[in-house]
């Protein structure tokens, strides 16, 4: 099992963040080369993806940092404007590849998956479970034990989310941000609707899964 992978910076754009959590990534936002070297796993970061549009003399620092690091390997993505092109024939030796920025959440994916594959960590897993559900992250498939969830794309999005997040209290506008993405004009009543289609969906037995913190958002998973 690879180690989370290093998001620069901290906080991150919140469309990568999205789209980290949409993919199943495990990942860590650091601020600085100093942070990602205090954070660092055991045996080391999964990878690193580093934005270097909007801070790239701190984006380049922390790719050297990961270069001299001795725990492991960490191969970089970088995430730049169309402007820096020219500036990276200098710098190959810091990172893997790169995405142009703003970038499509598929070919951003894509990336990651090949970065890690080229790492011979292979793919993040394919299937997300807890208890007895199953997320398939290829078919889009959902189920509980044997029985098939027949579930809508952003039901599934949410279910998805929230079980890869167990344990955590999230607010509405956090997961319209999370899930929706921030060009969502949907209202938090959005959130509560789908919140109640897949309660029951789940089913009477399994619909406390989701549970409602007072005053805050919601929570998925058992106490």
């Amino acid at each position: 099992m690879s180690g989370p992978l290093l998001v620069f910076p901290d906080p991150p754009p919140p469309m990568l963040a999205q789209a980290l959590d949409l993919g199943g990534h495990t990942w860590k936002a650091v601020s600085n080369a100093s942070v990602a070297a205090q954070h660092e796993p055991p045996d080391g970061w999964g990878g690193a993806i580093v934005v270097a549009d909007t801070d790239p003399e701190g984006a380049f620092v922390v790719c050297r940092a990961l270069r001299k690091r001795d725990v492991s390997f960490t191969p970089v993505l970088l995430l730049i404007s169309g402007a820096q092109l020219g500036e990276l024939e200098h710098r190959e030796d810091l990172f893997d590849d790169f995405c142009l920025s703003p970038f499509h959440p598929a070919e951003l994916e894509a990336r990651v998956r090949h970065l890690l594959w080229r790492a011979g960590q292979g793919v993040t897993a394919e299937v997300v479970e807890y208890g007895d559900l199953h997320l398939n992250l290829e078919t889009y498939q959902a189920s509980f034990g044997s029985r098939p969830l027949d579930l809508t794309y952003m039901e599934y999005e949410l279910l998805k989310f929230f079980a890869t997040h167990p344990g955590k209290v999230f607010t509405r506008e956090q997961l319209l941000s999370r899930v929706w993405g921030y060009e969502y004009y949907g209202g938090a009543r959005t959130v509560d609707v789908h919140v109640r289609r897949l309660r029951a969906k789940l089913g009477e037995e399994h619909a406390t899964l989701i549970q409602t913190v007072r005053s805050v958002g919601y929570r998925f998973g058992q106490n």
